[in-house]
């Protein structure tokens, strides 16, 4: 046979080979299976992992603790006299957020009144309202051993109880009613370090 008469075949041959190469390729079902498996569990891995850091990925984000702090506040008994008013119960119920509160420190309530009546009877009327506050904290949940009430009457005066005439100032004697509240920082309970100390043939030597 000659080169002639080969050449078709040879053409064909080139032919089937280029489209082999250039042909789409048929993915395997079963491998298709396995990559799509394999991103899911990736993906979970990723999804449980705490956050990271987006400069630096080895440093895991933590959350920031809640910070303790002494409080200080007072509820005004301006427009109510003796009795709790729902913008007192507003700002009590705010405070038994704080985490002076919710770690357990002491309370102090120091109850205040105005000057109009005597001494005695203005200082069983500030007792009287520190107790209005105690007993809702207590009906909030607040242990009534972390409380203590202090009755000061009317010797602790934030605002003047007459106008410089001498005349009444109502305003004055209003912001006077009130019941001053001081959370304190829960106890440390942690034991005090511990020195060493040495024997006392050491000691000896030392001195």
């Amino acid at each position: 046979m000659t080169i002639r008469a080969l050449l078709p075949a040879l053409t064909l041959c080139l032919a089937a080979a280029a489209c082999e190469q250039n042909g789409p390729e048929i993915p395997n079902s079963a491998q298709a299976a396995a990559e799509n498996a394999a991103v899911t569990a990736n993906e979970a891995v990723n999804a449980a992992q705490a956050p990271r850091s987006i400069l630096r990925p080895e440093v895991v984000t933590e959350p920031e603790e809640e910070k303790v702090e002494p409080v200080h506040a007072a509820i005004g008994f301006g427009t109510s006299g003796l009795k709790l008013d729902d913008a007192g119960r507003g700002a009590l119920d705010a405070l038994l957020d704080a985490p002076a509160m919710k770690a357990g420190g002491s309370i102090t309530l120091r109850g205040h009144s105005d000057t109009r009546g005597s001494d005695g009877d203005n200082r069983v009327a500030s007792r009287i309202r520190a107790e209005a506050v105690r007993d809702y904290l207590v009906k909030k949940g607040v242990a009534k051993d972390r409380i203590t009430l202090v009755a000061l009457g009317e010797t602790r005066p934030i605002a003047p109880n007459a106008h410089e005439d001498g005349t009444d100032d109502p305003e004055g004697r209003a912001k006077n009613r009130r019941v001053e509240i001081d959370i304190a920082l829960p106890p440390d309970d942690s034991p005090p370090p511990v020195v060493p100390t040495l024997p006392a043939e050491a000691k000896a030597q030392k001195e």
